[in-house]
Parts: C-alpha cells; structure tokens; sequence
C-alpha cells in the first residue's frame, strides 16, 4: 500500500516537473532571444554613433575643400585656415593638404624635413577612387599620435588637384566609446577595414592596437550583419551582434557582446531555487503518500478516474458527486463543475451549427430569389423592345447565378475553379460535352474572383457560338489553367471553327472580360484571334495579391512556361 501511495505522489510530482523543465526551456530560450535582439541593437546603436562622427568629419572636409585659401593652395592663408580650424575641433588630431605625389602642401601644424605620406592606404585608395575615403588604425607622421585618417579629393572643375586629410583622435574616439557606458560583462569593439581595434570598452589598453583573432576576420567585410555565439579574447563566452563594414553606411566594423553568464544569472538562480523547491515537494509528497493512508487519497483518486473513464467510453451524464471541504472533495467537485460546463457547450455548440446551417439556406434561397426579380424586371424592361440585347443580359445573369449557387451550396465563400467553369459553361456542355475539354489542378478560389472568373468563361463561351469554333460542328474549345507562385494561368483555344478575324470595334463583352476582376486580382489578359480559331489568356492572383515586381516575373514566368 505504502508503495503505491509512492507511486501517485511520483505520479502527481511528474506533471509539475516536466511543466517546471519546459518553462526553464521556453524562459531560457525567450531570453536567448532577448540578449541576441539587444546584442543587435547595441552594435546598431554604436555603429550609428560611429557614422555620424564620421559623417562630421566628412562635412568638415567638404567645409574645408570650400574655402579659397585651400582650394587655391595658397600655402600661408592655408596653414593658417587649417590651424584655426583644428584648434577649434577636439576630436580632429590634424588637418593638411597633400599633392598627388603624396608631399604636403599646406597643414595646421609644421611638416617634418622630408615627410611623405604616398605609401598611406588611404592616399593609394584615393588615388583610385577619387571619393572620400576612411584609413585604417594609424600613428601620425605630424602628431605622433594614433589616429583614423580620412581623405577627400579637392577638386577644381573637374581636375583632381590635391588630397585633404583629417585624422579621428584615437583617444577622443574611446573616450566617446567609454561614456556611453555598458553593463559588466558586456562588450563594444570598433575596427578598421584590416581588422585591427581602434577602441574597444572594456580594457581598451589591452587591446586597442591589436587584431581581432583570425577566427572573426570574415566578420569584418560580411554581407549581412548579425548575432553569433563567440569565445572572447578575454574568454568570456559572449552572444555578439555585430555590423560589417560592407555595409553602404557603415566606414568601420563595430561589435557589441553580452556575457552569457551575465545575462542568465537570474534564470540559473531560480533554477537552482526551483529544483531544491522540487526536491523538499517530493521529499514531502512521499511523506505524506506514507502517513495520509488509502482513505484521503486513493479512494478519491479512484472515484474520479472512475468518472473520467465513463466520460471518455461516452456516459456524459456521470459525475463524482463529491462534496466538502477536502482538497480531493473540492477537486471532485470542480470537476463536476467542468464536466457541467463541457456538456452545455456541447448542446450549445450543437444549437449553434443547426442555426448555421439554417441561415445559409435562407441566404441561398434570398439570392436565388434576388435574381429572379432581377430577371423579372429585365424582362418586363426591354424584353419585347430588345430581345437580342435582353437575352445576352438573362444569359449573363444565369451564369452569375449560376457562380453564386455553386458558393451557397458549398456553405463557404470559395469554389473550385473547374466547378465555377462547368457551371459558367452549363447551357453548352449539355449538348456539346465531348467539344470542350477542361484540364487543370484543384485550385479554389474566393468568392470576388470566382464570380468575375464565371462572367468571363460565359461571355468567351457566348463569343464561340456566336462566331467561333462552337458555331461549327467540328469546332472544339479547350481550356486549361494552372497555379503557380500565388497566380492562376487560364488558357482559352478555341480550333476547328470557322476563320476568325479580330473585331473592328469593342463590344460590352469585350469590355466585360478586360474589366471583369477586381484591382487586387491584379488580373492581366491577351487575345490572338488566329485564323484557325481565338486564343484568349487570363493571369490573377488565387488569393492576396504579391508585390508588382514579382507578379511581373512570376507571370513571365507562367506564360514562358505556357508556351513551351
């Protein structure tokens, strides 16, 4: 006995672990999720301040190539232009004009005896470019300090005269890095196009200068950006978004890394806490399965599985008919409850279906009804005044009504394309079965282009007897369709009739068929009247409409297919 009542304690603790297990899954996923979203959105955000100190000192250059002095290169009013705007800049380390042999010209500060800067990066990226251009991680020839070069042509009607160059503060760059402070743990790396770091927060003594581990080059120059999972130099295991510098806006790499330690601490407390919880419930629950006996438990249990079983073999009308103020009594008693509940929703969802399918019966019978009066009234109009014209119209009504009944009698709001044709085409498969072939996939439509669909295939059918292949005995008319990529394909060929040549002017059929489906069907149509018989060709959307460029492509595709 006391084993079994064991068993039901391991039985009650097992739902409660396996909930507990998943939710640490799902939590641990979640914030999985949560440190990559935020990883992406830090390296966005430092990225972001990157370009715009980038982008000021890309104007600073456009300001300077403007002013006369330097555009002139009129060497003392340059040195003294470009002196008074560096002093004025914190961020800019220098400013000077160098020619295109790669020796200075003019400066905010003195040139050593001899200084050349034509074996720079940037000065060769320029010369190749001619457009502005960011260096790598460089130590000044002028200030000895470490800098960001950046260059641009000074351009004078078109002729490449000479390069401006400025050059980023390493420190005032990691400074700016640092006061946007980060949480512990976490990371932010800028680099060159060369992979080398050029700031870096934390401990950016220890790594500012060095590359990044041959592991992450392809970081640098990646199509995309993104969130990977890293072992940091420092060996911390990191979740790390990152931005390439292939980006059109983005001049250097930028990554931004969140400990995974850091991030899960407060999910690994309470997953300690949640496991000692289990290990006390089922040290108590055992206990507790040893002392409390058969009575408390195991009858109740009993009784209510008992109920359950019943239910499920279809004796609806069972209860445990427990009462009292025991946890067991109250469950039994809940349970009653819900079992109550069940069986009025039932009745209730029962109630609801015989209403349901009652009020589309009287939808069905209304619209027939509704077209009927329309036909009344048509008849009454003009029917002795202009029976061609009265006619053509009731023809045109049938197969509408014809469309609507085929819906109803479905009780939804779509129907096959090869049921809205054989009903569009009723009237001339009676008689002419074996001269029109229909083939095609099951492809349903929706009530707003199944309609417009049915008026089209009754008004080429119309034209056929008329004047085409349906007008001849030994005409035939073939229609197929197929679904692609969210878009139908319908083929309408008609041969064996009598010669066809194309109209002189317009019809309402005509107009009719171009104009029939609705703007978002985004519907395209071409007629080739062949001698031998019409070719007529109709492209839709089945559902929602996809984007313009790739309908076009996707009815390229159809109609090449289509041909071959």
């Amino acid at each position: 006995m006391r084993l079994k009542l064991v068993a039901v304690a391991v039985a009650a603790l097992a739902p409660v672990v396996t909930m507990l297990a998943y939710n640490e899954i799902a939590l641990r996923h979640q914030r999985n999720e949560e440190v990559r979203a935020s990883a992406a959105q830090a390296a966005r955000q430092a990225s972001s301040e990157v370009e715009r100190i980038v982008e000021g000192s890309h104007a600073l250059l456009v300001s300077v190539s403007a002013m006369p002095s330097v555009r002139h290169l009129d060497v003392s009013a340059c040195n003294e232009a470009l002196k008074s705007v560096a002093d004025n800049i914190p961020n800019v380390s220098t400013l000077f004009v160098i020619g295109l042999d790669g020796r200075p010209v003019c400066g905010s500060t003195a040139f050593p005896d001899g200084v050349t800067f034509s074996d720079r990066d940037y000065f060769q990226q320029i010369l190749k470019t001619r457009d502005f251009t960011v260096g790598t991680y460089t130590q000044s020839r002028l200030s000895d300090k470490h800098v960001l070069p950046l260059a641009m042509p000074l351009m004078e009607g078109g002729i490449f005269k000479a390069i401006i160059v400025s050059g980023i503060r390493m420190d005032w760059l990691q400074n700016r890095i640092t006061e946007r402070g980060i949480a512990s743990g976490d990371t932010v790396t800028i680099a060159d196009g060369k992979g080398t770091i050029v700031a870096r927060v934390p401990d950016a003594e220890q790594f500012v200068g060095t590359a990044i581990p041959e592991a992450y080059q392809p970081l640098i120059h990646a199509e995309q950006p993104d969130v990977i999972e890293v072992a940091s130099q420092d060996g911390t295991e990191r979740i790390l978004g990152y931005r390439p510098i292939a980006l059109p806006s983005s001049p250097l790499y930028v990554s931004a890394g969140f400990s995974k330690r850091e991030a899960f601490a407060p999910i690994n407390r309470a997953t300690l806490t949640n496991t000692l919880a289990i290990i006390g419930g089922a040290l108590f629950s055992f206990l507790a399965a040893i002392f409390i006996g058969n009575r408390f438990i195991l009858v109740p249990i009993s009784r209510i599985a008992d109920v359950m079983e019943k239910w499920r073999n279809g004796q609806t009308t069972a209860r445990t008919g427990m009462t009292g103020s025991d946890e067991l009594a109250v469950v039994g008693a809940t349970f009653d409850r819900l079992l109550d509940e069940l069986d009025e929703q039932r009745h209730q969802n029962e109630e609801a279906e015989e209403e349901r399918i009652l009020l589309v019966r009287e939808l069905a019978h209304r619209v027939k009804n509704g077209f009927t009066l329309v036909q009344a009234i048509a008849r009454q109009t003009f029917s002795r005044s202009d029976p061609e014209r009265y006619n053509s119209f009731a023809e045109r009504l049938a197969a509408l009504a014809g469309t609507y009944d085929l819906i109803l009698s479905r009780e939804g709001s779509a129907s096959s394309i090869r049921d809205i044709v054989s009903a569009a085409l009723r009237a001339h498969v009676a008689s002419e079965a074996e001269r029109i072939r229909l083939d095609g996939p099951e492809v349903v439509l929706p009530a707003d282009t199944a309609l417009p669909l049915s008026l089209v295939i009754h008004e080429l059918a119309t034209n056929a007897t008329k004047y085409g292949s349906l007008g001849s005995e030994d005409g035939t008319v073939a229609i197929a369709w197929k679904h692609e990529g969210g878009r139908v394909f319908l083929l309408w060929t008609e041969t064996g009739g009598s010669p066809v040549s194309a109209p002189t002017k317009r019809g309402f059929g005509s107009v009719l068929i171009e104009r029939a489906f609705p703007a978002k069907a985004q519907a395209r149509s071409h007629s080739d009247f062949r001698p031998e018989g019409l070719v007529f060709e109709v492209i839709f959307s089945a559902g929602e409409p996809a984007a313009k460029g790739e309908v076009e492509t996707s009815d390229r595709h159809m109609v090449h297919s289509s041909k071959t």
